[in-house]
């Protein structure tokens, strides 16, 4: 149980303009947050806790920023994942020709779609994707937003993974400590802010309300610093008996 109540606050670089150099420096900051965080293998862990049938080929990312972070996943994966669509979501294009040509480099074929994720999710949109990525994203969003953005993903989607912020102490501490991995002003207020909006416990599975479908839930903490859902239609994944909506903490 975390020791303090979950709180949103607007953070700095979601303001900042593509060219700022303030959320320039910020975007290169993260880089290396990510490396401390070991997002990359916390992401194959969610992956694998789907256990899915077959390889994704119609992936989304919401809110995919540069597009640095699944560029480094899709790298990592063993087997490479091959023939992928993906699609970028984000308010601002911020993805670079050379993240791009890393895309190509493993065969997927990229497309950006500007867009507020809320208006996306109120848009009544049709395509459908094989999974979903939502990278430190989700902690933006109050309860009630979070919701309606979490239905529109089980309407589009058969998997779905979040990667999000840990409330807890040791993350809080570790948001006072990113001072030591060279982070400017933005990164280390941003920071603060993040893990006082994270997730603990099964707030991610709470807040999937979803009607309808057989889905399979696995909410879990990912060291040092992260929280992530697992969430795919029973559908999708490899046969293991009678499918239910299944809730569980690893």
């Amino acid at each position: 149980m975390s020791p303090f109540c979950r709180r949103v606050e607007p953070e700095e670089l979601d303001v900042l303009s593509a060219d700022d150099p303030r959320g320039r420096r910020s975007r290169r900051d993260l880089r290396r947050v990510h490396v401390a965080m070991r997002s990359v293998s916390n992401l194959q862990r969610a992956v694998a806790a789907l256990q899915l049938a077959a390889q994704p080929r119609r992936i989304l990312e919401l809110g995919a920023g540069d597009g640095t972070l699944l560029l480094r996943f899709a790298r990592a994966t063993r087997p490479l994942w091959n023939d992928v669509q993906l699609t970028l979501l984000d308010r601002v294009d911020l993805v670079s020709e050379q993240t791009l040509a890393g895309y190509r480099k493993l065969g997927w074929q990229v497309s950006f779609l500007r867009a507020d994720a809320l208006e996306w999710a109120a848009s009544g949109q049709t395509r459908s994707y094989d999974l979903c990525f939502a990278n430190l994203f989700l902690h933006h969003f109050e309860s009630a937003p979070l919701m309606i953005l979490l239905r529109a993903v089980a309407a589009t989607t058969d998997a779905f993974v979040a990667y999000e912020p840990r409330r807890s102490n040791i993350a809080r501490v570790g948001s006072r400590l990113i001072v030591l991995l060279g982070a400017g002003e933005v990164t280390r207020q941003d920071a603060v802010k993040s893990v006082a909006a994270g997730f603990t416990d099964r707030e991610l599975s709470a807040a999937w309300n979803t009607p309808g479908g057989d889905w399979n839930l696995v909410e879990f903490p990912a060291p040092p610093f992260s929280h992530c859902l697992a969430a795919a239609r029973a559908k999708s994944q490899l046969p293991t008996g009678q499918p239910q909506r299944r809730v569980h903490e690893l």
